[in-house]
């Protein structure tokens, strides 16, 4: 995922029962598909170079069994791995909080719900009979990564959409070219397992 042009759109596919999304850059170029492996005791989720599925580019792995506080690791197309983004447990109860380490388990950034009262009343919009369908329209939440000295580098929004089916990311500050995959591939793998909660 090099040369990146931003905006960066993740759109979920509706006609799956995979959840599956594809992300697309400024150009409408594809730069990546997630594809999340079903039934598994652990996350496995491949990323491949398109929607036609025949080159493996990243791989994201549990290092737990499915667990609160599991860690997700990041491997190239060699299987060599390069970081991970780690959930901070409980903490992330009432506010998204995620760290993205590097292969030497340095935290880089830290990715967090900017608003948990936005994502708290999206779920409670959801609720509502005929009204929950429209969710995605009314509250959408927004997740910043930082730099160590919590300079901002990217936003994820999740869009106006039909069933809340679209996020967008946007670059708000300088980043560092050896870790652009680092903050891509935290962020989907973030969206994939926070989508269900607003």
């Amino acid at each position: 995922m090099q040369d990146i042009q931003f905006p960066v759109t993740f759109k979920f596919k509706v006609s799956t029962l995979a959840n599956d999304f594809v992300a697309k850059d400024a150009n409408g170029r594809t730069i990546a598909f997630v594809h999340q492996k079903m039934f598994k005791f652990k996350e496995d989720i491949l990323i491949y170079e398109d929607e036609t599925k025949a080159k493996v580019i990243y791989r994201i792995k549990a290092d737990k069994w499915l667990d609160f506080s599991a860690a997700y690791t990041f491997y190239d197309e060699q299987e060599k791995d390069f970081g991970k983004i780690l959930r901070k447990g409980w903490k992330s109860a009432w506010k998204v909080k995620y760290d993205i380490v590097d292969d030497g388990q340095q935290i880089k950034y830290k990715l967090n719900e900017e608003s948990a009262w936005t994502r708290i009343f999206d779920s409670m919009l959801g609720e509502i009979p005929i009204l929950g369908i429209f969710t995605g329209y009314f509250f959408n939440p927004s997740y910043l990564v930082t730099n160590i000295n919590t300079d901002p580098i990217v936003r994820l929004k999740k869009l106006p959409s039909f069933l809340g089916k679209s996020f967008e990311v946007t670059k708000v500050g300088e980043m560092n070219t050896e870790d652009d995959d680092r903050i891509m591939l935290g962020l989907m793998m973030m969206i994939l397992l926070e989508r269900h909660r607003g």
